[in-house]
């Protein structure tokens, strides 16, 4: 399955069986409907309804019944989904049922984690091969995949039609090694460095912003566990120095 990004409105995605624009916090539901979904069936249980998974899961089960159209798959009145069919469409949806091969640049402590993560493949995603620009790195195994030269990556791509990147790299080499990968052909870039990609229209990138996602969280910790701010040389701000 291909997904475009519709340039106009980057927050809304075109599925190719024509349903029309999928909201992006639709699609990222996705995922966490298919984790539930995998759950009910350990459990046992074969159907479920929209009222359940969103009482479950603290969603609106109108909003449910929205999300889960766009694989196309439509729940019968009081009886709900059967849970294994919905699994499936969920799956061939976000093209997990077909196995994405990729390469990876930058081979450090991040990169290894990722080489080393096997519940990938059950999601669709396969990491062939690492890449690195570091000679004492270059030649080593890591998790069962070669790290190779960069100057090797465009030209392996092409032969091995590798159409996903994941930059796993310092922030200074990442739009180097992109440039790299879309000389080689490869259409989706899952960038992890901290930093901003310039990339064709054509090449679809998603930045994993973590120093954003960590300020998020500091941030509502903070408010949650709020201590006023105490000024030099005197008292936290709205307290009285004359309270006992």
């Amino acid at each position: 399955m291909v997904i475009d990004i519709n340039l106009s409105n980057p927050e809304a995605i075109h599925h190719p069986a024509g349903q029309g624009p999928i909201p992006q916090p639709s699609l990222n539901r996705m995922s966490q409907y298919h984790h539930y979904l995998m759950e009910l069936q350990d459990q046992g249980i074969d159907r479920v309804s929209c009222s359940r998974i969103g009482a479950d899961l603290n969603l609106v089960p109108v909003q449910v019944r929205k999300d889960l159209q766009y694989t196309g798959i439509i729940g019968k009145p009081k009886t709900g989904y059967v849970v294994a069919e919905l699994i499936l469409a969920i799956e061939s949806f976000l093209g997990w049922n077909n196995v994405n091969e990729a390469f990876l640049v930058g081979a450090g402590n991040l990169g290894t984690a990722l080489l080393g993560h096997e519940r990938f493949t059950k999601f669709g995603l396969q990491i062939v091969a690492a890449f690195d620009s570091d000679p004492s790195k270059i030649g080593q195994w890591v998790h069962g995949k070669a790290v190779l030269p960069l100057d090797k990556l465009a030209d392996l791509a092409q032969r091995m039609s590798i159409h996903l990147g994941i930059i796993t790299t310092p922030a200074e080499a990442a739009q180097t090694v992109a440039d790299e990968m879309i000389r080689g052909g490869i259409q989706a870039i899952w960038n992890f460095a901290p930093a901003r990609l310039k990339v064709p229209t054509h090449v679809i990138v998603h930045s994993e912003d973590l120093y954003s996602s960590l300020a998020s969280l500091s941030w509502k910790l903070a408010q949650r566990f709020h201590v006023p701010i105490q000024q030099e040389g005197g008292t936290p701000d709205g307290v009285d120095a004359n309270c006992g």
